[in-house]
């Protein structure tokens, strides 16, 4: 088992965010819309060493494409990962790699990470309690990523709880 390596906050991750997806967005072949996602994209979280990308696209033609053009580009494709409808692509990269999620507009995973994330901004505080999480599930799992990815799980599911009551409120707001 490969161990579970958690990097401080880069400040550095949403300018790479940025060049990342400039770079990617010509090797799709059709245009896609860009989110920063997972720990790295949330200010003084700890992560793993990769850049997490989502990459909305219009149509599963456009997204079969875009498979193809990103394996040219040296992407390796993991597939459709937990039957999710988000096709995953990593590429190793210096200083940090790269995770590219392929997905479709409304896809539901794609939504809830984007609450998640835009949560954890907006409250430091959950952000460092889940860096705390983070820090000593990596250290328990001893590279058993089936331990980690599982000890965080009521974490993330109570946050989107949480976002989601906080949208409801809003929409009720806008709605009086």
């Amino acid at each position: 088992m490969r161990p579970i390596m958690l990097v401080d906050y880069d400040p550095q991750w949403p300018a790479l965010f940025e060049q990342r997806s400039e770079a990617i967005g010509p090797l799709l072949g059709h245009p896609a819309e860009f989110h920063h996602i997972g720990s790295t994209a949330v200010p003084g979280l700890c992560a793993k060493p990769k850049l997490d990308i989502d990459g909305v696209l219009a149509s599963n033609n456009a997204r079969l494409d875009a498979t193809e053009y990103l394996k040219e580009a040296d992407y390796r494709l993991h597939g459709n990962l937990h039957g999710a409808d988000r096709w995953t692509f990593t590429k190793d990269e210096k200083p940090y790699g790269t995770r590219l999620y392929l997905c479709l507009p409304d896809n539901e995973a794609h939504e809830q990470r984007l609450l998640f994330r835009d949560y954890l901004r907006a409250h430091p505080e959950f952000a460092a309690g889940y860096a705390i999480l983070k820090r000593r599930l990596a250290k328990e799992a001893k590279g058993n990523w089936d331990h980690y990815a599982g000890g965080k799980s009521d974490f993330v599911a109570d946050i989107l709880c949480r976002a989601k009551a906080d949208r409801r409120q809003i929409n009720e707001v806008i709605q009086y």
